[in-house]
């Protein structure tokens, strides 16, 4: 099956397509310092990517990773302190001119202890997602898995609304009050 993942800047959702129908929607926060591709912007990029690399199968969740390795310490869903990069990773690689230096700037799709923050822009130019949903978005997409990231509304879903809900792994409709709190960078 081929899959596809669909971020928004602007609604803060990433949606996981399967064969052109939407299997997955999470909620996930981007970059707090806008879009762009320079190097030391900490902006997230724009445009056609693809997974070069997954990272972190088998590890708890909320294992923190440095230099993308894991370290044996495992964070809780918003615990208190620093902002690592937690549970699993999906490097990118920009497939266009307008975001060549995303995987050299090692822009990931990744979890985060900040999961409070999910919805709203946080990051240094990664995707965040809690541990939970990372975890599963992992084991449903390969490398080579193409990642598109927009500034727009995703298409063909409504744009987020205070109490809706999303798809979980399993594709049932859980409300946002019942999901867990956390994220990263």
């Amino acid at each position: 099956m081929r899959s596809e993942i669909i971020v928004s800047v602007k609604d803060q959702q990433l949606v996981l397509k399967k064969n052109g129908k939407m299997e997955a929607h999470y909620p996930v926060s981007t970059s707090r310092f806008g879009i762009g591709d320079r190097f030391g912007s900490f902006a997230t990029p724009l445009g056609k990517f693809f997974v070069r690399m997954k990272i972190g199968s088998g590890q708890p969740l909320g294992e923190v990773f440095h230099s993308r390795t894991p370290t044996g310490e495992v964070l809780k869903p918003n615990a208190p302190g620093r902002d690592p990069i937690v549970t699993r990773i999906l490097w990118l690689e920009g497939a266009e001119p307008g975001n060549r230096n995303a995987f050299h700037r090692g822009i990931y799709i990744h979890g985060t202890p900040q999961e409070k923050l999910l919805g709203r822009p946080a990051s240094y130019g990664c995707i965040r997602m809690r541990s939970v949903d990372v975890a599963a978005l992992f084991d449903r997409v390969d490398t080579g898995t193409t990642v598109r990231i927009i500034a727009d509304h995703l298409p063909s879903v409504p744009p987020r609304l205070s109490g809706m809900g999303f798809l979980n792994a399993h594709g049932l409709i859980a409300s946002q009050a019942s999901q867990p709190e956390s994220t990263s960078q």
